[in-house]
């Protein structure tokens, strides 16, 4: 069976603490602009996936009371970075499975000023689960003061700086790319445009990366309505539906550890196998793509996930990027929204955002980003500890 995201609604992405609002009232307004979207009630919905991170179990069930109380299951799910497109991954198995024609994937976060700790409750190392993979990183190449994920993904840079001879102007000009792009989506966190010399000049975070290549904390939600072809028949809803051609989750194996190198450790393996997993179920490949969103927590995840994707051989990912070969006018735009650098990183909505962003795209109705002309999309949307999903969507 065929599922269809035939909605999609997110708040805008903010500083944590600028406004003056709660985890459920931000998932109230990106839930009701997604029904809205659809044109469904939420009395229409059968069940409800939830992710987040950070507040207590069952805060999904106080999230969407907001929007209805339907007495439909609700899921919480919690999966690091990757728990929006989780919370996706379900709603499409649910569809999919013909356990129900409409279900509502919601994300938030509501989160806190500062870096992010080493996993989602930034907690005890010694009991983290993902010792295993900082673990890795201290062996190598020590543990410093710095923020624990920007040493482990700076760490990887660091590496592929000296395997393949990328340059710091290159992992910079992923920043600069993706903070360019933002200048035009009013839901992103920041709108400036910086050059590859003044992302270069920010501050350091962790050797080789700058504040201008780094994710931030965030505030925001995020939500789409994933709905059986039956439904989107009987309501007439095909001018809106974008169809979720593929999907797959991974999550570690012993090639992530095997190697002892960060590039493995932040799941360049896992992406890579989730793209082959969605390539041969669609029929599909790197070639067919126009758009894509993907996780650029860090500016060499962007460049790591090039080459999990395959849009380019392993150590070509620089160059990739500096030829402009991922921005308007090249062969693909990569994270027309800002993506995660720019647009901003609230955990639980991340991974949903990235679909309404490609939603909107393969509409045709994402205004001053559009790209030109798209039609298929794909989202890649990575967790450390660990599980990488990467969707494909197509307009039918």
């Amino acid at each position: 069976m065929k599922s269809y995201i035939v909605g999609v609604g997110m708040t805008k992405f903010e500083k944590p603490e600028s406004r003056d609002w709660q985890y459920w009232d931000m998932a109230k307004e990106a839930g009701e602009a997604a029904l809205a979207d659809a044109g469904v009630a939420y009395e229409d919905v059968q069940q409800v996936p939830v992710g987040y991170c950070f507040q207590a179990s069952t805060a999904g069930q106080r999230a969407v009371y907001e929007l209805g109380l339907t007495g439909v299951p609700v899921y919480n799910v919690n999966n690091n970075c990757a728990t929006g497109s989780s919370a996706l991954m379900l709603a499409r198995q649910f569809v999919e499975s013909g356990v129900n024609d409409c279900v509502l994937a919601l994300g938030f976060e509501k989160m806190q000023r500062g870096a992010l700790g080493g996993g989602a409750d930034g907690g005890d190392f010694k009991t983290s689960p993902v010792a295993r993979h900082y673990g890795i990183m201290a062996a190598r190449h020590g543990f410093e003061m710095s923020p624990p994920t920007a040493q482990i993904f700076g760490d990887a840079a660091r590496e592929h700086m000296e395997k393949y001879g990328t340059t710091p102007a290159q992992l910079a000009a992923v920043g600069a790319k993706n903070h360019r792009h933002s200048v035009n989506n009013p839901y992103a966190q920041f709108q400036d445009a910086y050059t590859v010399d003044e992302v270069l000049a920010a501050k350091t975070i962790h050797q080789p990366l700058t504040k201008l290549q780094c994710s931030p904390t965030s505030d925001g939600a995020a939500a789409a309505v994933v709905v059986s072809e039956r439904f989107v028949e009987e309501r007439g809803l095909g001018d809106k539906a974008v169809e979720i051609t593929a999907q797959a989750m991974t999550t570690d194996t012993e090639e992530s550890f095997a190697s002892g190198s960060c590039i493995d450790v932040v799941g360049q393996p896992m992406s890579r196998e989730a793209a082959r997993q969605v390539y041969a179920a669609s029929g599909l490949g790197p070639e067919d793509l126009d758009v894509i969103e993907l996780h650029d927590c860090f500016s060499i995840n962007e460049l790591l996930t090039y080459e999990a994707l395959g849009l380019c051989a392993p150590g070509e990912s620089g160059k990739l990027v500096e030829s402009g070969a991922t921005t308007y006018g090249g062969r693909w735009v990569v994270n027309p929204s800002g993506g995660l650098i720019s647009k901003g990183h609230p955990l639980g909505a991340t991974g949903i955002a990235q679909a309404a962003e490609l939603t909107w795209q393969l509409r045709g109705t994402a205004g001053a980003r559009q790209v030109e002309g798209a039609r298929v999309g794909l989202a890649h949307n990575i967790g450390l500890g660990g599980a990488a999903v990467v969707t494909l969507l197509r307009r039918p």
